[in-house]
């Protein structure tokens, strides 16, 4: 019988790795700066996507369960407190979910990755409100 530890695949790697944690991240962010849907989540961010695009990457490489490149730069995420000084309603809950909601669909995540991403996504955003 296998092992379920060695036979489960990661977020990360059913994703396709790097390349396409990359590409996820920089559709995230072109569309949240097109998409006037987008604009609170938009605002929230200052006149740079830069380093925002950055981050991100890095996080959702660990997170997803692939290279730990955020936390070998910055140690823990903690997320909750490094986005409390901006303010994060449900509104912006809300936008930060349509808007990966939508770039995993036009980056042909699958349905089944794309379904255990998103009741994810939503748990971590849910639990970053602070208003």
């Amino acid at each position: 019988m296998e092992d379920p530890q060695t036979t489960t695949a990661s977020a990360f790697d059913l994703i396709g790795g790097e390349a396409n944690v990359r590409a996820l991240v920089e559709r995230f962010y072109d569309l949240m700066d097109l998409e006037p849907q987008y604009a609170a989540l938009r605002a929230a961010h200052g006149d740079s996507l830069a380093q925002a695009r950055d981050k991100t990457f890095w996080f959702l490489c660990g997170w997803m369960g692939g290279p730990q490149h955020y936390t070998e730069r910055f140690g823990h995420p903690r997320l909750r407190m490094r986005h409390m000084p901006f303010r994060i309603g449900i509104l912006e809950r809300d936008q930060w979910l349509a808007c990966m909601a939508q770039a995993m669909v036009e980056l042909q995540v699958p349905a089944d990755l794309r379904g255990r991403l998103q009741q994810a996504f939503f748990q971590t955003a849910d639990w970053m409100r602070n208003v």
